[in-house]
């Protein structure tokens, strides 16, 4: 009974700390320079990470699938499979989770050693929200940053596997071909598909990471602790939220 009743309390929580985040997006050009300088940590310091990732990943799919289709005489769809793979579901799923473990984890560190040595309790006698100045432009930062990063990744990821299939002997897959059936299968909703992905995905990060940062209390050694905590919970919430999310949009003819 107490575990149940200590879930509830936790998503309540939660979910108070979300609909306060979007209440002080309203001072978001105030704190408009705290927002620039975390989309720069999200997104410009996880480009080269971001691309390495994404380049192997798209190699990887085109590599394990190629040879499969060329048996059956079909190895021209590659372009199509490795395309929708990544704009629909790797992408996403691959840019959040490197989030969660790159920036998430900081955020969470950052906010936790603030709570631990009582900086969370000095803005409050100083009258600043700690919502609107610590968790509100993280908030925004994620919720923007990560659908460019999705795309970012969902470029690279095709070129990967544009490489691989041009390059194996057992694909041998040109440029052209590749990119052509790649625009034949992947449309507008497609795209739509994983950007919806990965708003939900940033803001369950940014508002996870927070939580979890102005909850930890104790010392250096519970600071860590939270920051494990928040990365698995992250982690989890992202795939749950994949699944609904994948679901949804099939519904109302998104996927």
């Amino acid at each position: 009974m107490n575990g149940l009743t200590s879930f509830f309390q936790t998503t309540g929580e939660i979910l108070r700390l979300f609909l306060e985040s979007i209440y002080w997006s309203k001072s978001a050009w105030r704190s408009r320079d705290k927002v620039f300088m975390q989309m720069m940590e999200i997104g410009n310091n996880t480009l080269p990470v971001a691309a390495l990732i994404s380049l192997f990943i798209g190699g990887v799919l085109a590599l394990q699938s190629g040879p499969q289709l060329a048996q059956f005489g079909i190895e021209e769809n590659i372009g199509g499979i490795v395309g929708l793979s990544m704009v629909k579901e790797l992408g996403p799923v691959m840019a959040s989770i490197l989030v969660t473990g790159r920036v998430g984890s900081a955020m969470t560190a950052e906010i936790g050693s603030m709570s631990v040595y009582d900086e969370i309790d000095a803005l409050r006698t100083m009258d600043i929200n700690p919502v609107r100045f610590l968790v509100m432009p993280r908030f925004l930062a994620s919720f923007l940053t990560l659908p460019f990063l999705v795309i970012y990744m969902d470029i690279i990821g095709w070129f990967g596997g544009a490489v691989v299939s041009a390059v194996n002997p057992d694909i041998h897959v040109s440029f052209s071909v590749y990119y052509r059936n790649l625009s034949e299968l992947v449309d507008f909703s497609d795209v739509v598909n994983g950007l919806v992905k990965a708003m939900v995905f940033g803001i369950v990060v940014s508002v996870v990471c927070c939580y979890v940062g102005l909850k930890t209390k104790g010392g250096p050694r519970e600071i860590g602790t939270s920051v494990t905590k928040a990365v698995v919970l992250s982690f989890i919430l992202i795939l749950i939220f994949d699944y609904y999310i994948t679901r949804l949009l099939m519904l109302v003819g998104l996927d």
